[in-house]
């Protein structure tokens, strides 16, 4: 799988896509190759084009200020 690839995931799934924990949507960061949900705090990995969607496996979003 290309770079390019990797980075960009299906608009449709994304769509579709809640947060696991507050059923909130996600934004998709293309840079970090994460999905994120702001109202929970986390950070979801997607890896090789697959979201691993468990809370088990989220990183925290860092506190701003």
């Amino acid at each position: 799988m290309s770079d390019t690839q990797e980075r960009t995931l299906d608009p449709k799934l994304l769509e579709v896509l809640v947060c696991p924990v507050t059923r909130a949507p996600l934004r998709y960061d293309a840079e970090a190759r994460e999905l994120v949900s702001e109202s929970a705090g986390l950070a979801y990995p997607v890896r090789d084009g697959i979201p691993v969607m468990l809370e088990d496996e989220a990183r925290r979003l860092e506190e701003a200020g």
